[in-house]
């Protein structure tokens, strides 16, 4: 089969690799349809994030399910899926705070919010650790807590989203709403860092609770763009952090913005956070830092370092998206959304091409790239 794989920094290659076996009786294997390019995969292609070399690249895929193992129950061969971005068992074992409330089950309190969780290896798609699904095939494992079974009636395109993208930044908007304190979110201020394909869907995510002000914050004209036609206002981080806090103040009488959802994934964006939110404000984290990038954001931000954050009393959430225990709310949203999504679908091309995607993104080019094997 042909598949992507990552030869070093800025090298990727089609090469021709064995169609994937099942390992386990809880494996199966797909047969990929459509298979996007993630932001969060640049880390690694432009060697920020320390990985080995030689393995097939791809965390969103969606396809049909080709060959199952005897331990599998929850989907059959023949079945359209769509794979989220980690390996999770099918398991209510890990909970979080959810409107739904709590439930007993064998005299133990849990959320009604998870359907599973990430396995103890903490399996990525498209890691040295297993590989991904840039390929004509894709084994997965723990099928039953990974996959979802696909909607009926949702193009392709659009379905791929759900694999990381849009769950993502519809969780990081619906933390940055949750987490306020006593506040309605029709009075809220809140800014978008970072207008990439997720900080988009964190947008359309955070317009649905119709706050005061929506500030997106990016330096590509291109995205502020269409953050714009949305229904955010657009500020460019390259007029300077004062100026946009200048603005921010002008719209909040004075106290700077509630929340803020960083998605970028750098300790500067992560910073700026930190210096437009008012005190006892909220900072959703949903940006994939590696660790140098933590260890610069635990001094400055957290520490005393940074001046002005010991005397705020900030709220931070921070951490990896559940995609599938938050799979059926996102894809609620999604569906009623479709429309708005036509600019993720600019650069649909061929797996064969996938050096050139890879380039094209690299260089902001686009503003999503999906590959059909």
């Amino acid at each position: 089969m042909k598949a992507v794989v990552f030869d070093g920094p800025r090298a990727v290659s089609i090469q021709d690799r064995p169609l994937p076996k099942l390992q386990n009786e809880t494996d199966i294997i797909v047969k990929v349809q459509t298979t996007a390019l993630c932001g969060s995969e640049l880390h690694v292609y432009r060697g920020h994030q320390p990985s080995g070399t030689g393995f097939i690249m791809g965390h969103e895929f969606t396809g049909v399910v080709f060959e199952l193992g005897s331990g599998v129950k929850m989907v059959q061969v023949g079945d359209k899926v769509v794979c989220p971005f980690t390996v999770s068992w099918y398991v209510v074992a890990i909970s979080h705070p959810h409107p739904a409330g709590k439930k007993t089950q064998n005299g133990k309190k849990l959320t009604t919010a998870m359907s599973s969780c990430t396995v103890p290896a903490r399996l990525l798609f498209g890691s040295a650790a297993l590989d991904g699904g840039q390929a004509e095939y894709v084994r997965v494992p723990h099928a039953d807590g990974t996959v979802m079974k696909a909607p009926p009636n949702m193009d392709d395109n659009a379905l791929v989203l759900m694999a990381d993208i849009w769950p993502t930044g519809f969780f990081g908007a619906k933390n940055a709403f949750r987490l306020l304190p006593d506040m309605e979110a029709s009075e809220a201020t809140v800014i978008v860092i970072g207008c990439g394909p997720v900080g988009l869907c964190a947008v359309i995510s955070a317009l649905e609770y119709k706050p005061k002000h929506l500030f997106a914050v990016d330096s590509v004209p291109s995205r502020l763009e269409i953050a714009r036609s949305l229904g955010a206002e657009p500020l460019n981080f390259q007029d300077g952090k004062e100026s946009m806090l200048h603005r921010i103040k002008a719209a909040t009488a004075g106290r700077g913005a509630d929340a803020a959802v960083e998605v970028v994934g750098l300790s500067p964006a992560l910073e700026t956070a930190f210096d437009l939110i008012r005190p006892f404000g909220v900072i959703s984290s949903i940006g994939v830092h590696n660790s140098e990038h933590y260890v610069v954001v635990r001094y400055r931000g957290l520490e005393a370092k940074h001046t002005a954050t010991p005397r705020k009393n900030i709220t931070v959430q921070m951490g990896r998206c559940p995609v599938r225990s938050i799979f059926p709310e996102a894809l609620k949203l999604l569906e009623s959304k479709q429309h708005l999504l036509s600019f993720m679908f600019d650069k649909i091309m061929p797996l064969s091409d996938a050096v050139e995607g890879y380039d094209l993104f690299d260089k902001m080019q686009v503003q999503k790239v999906i590959f059909k094997p």
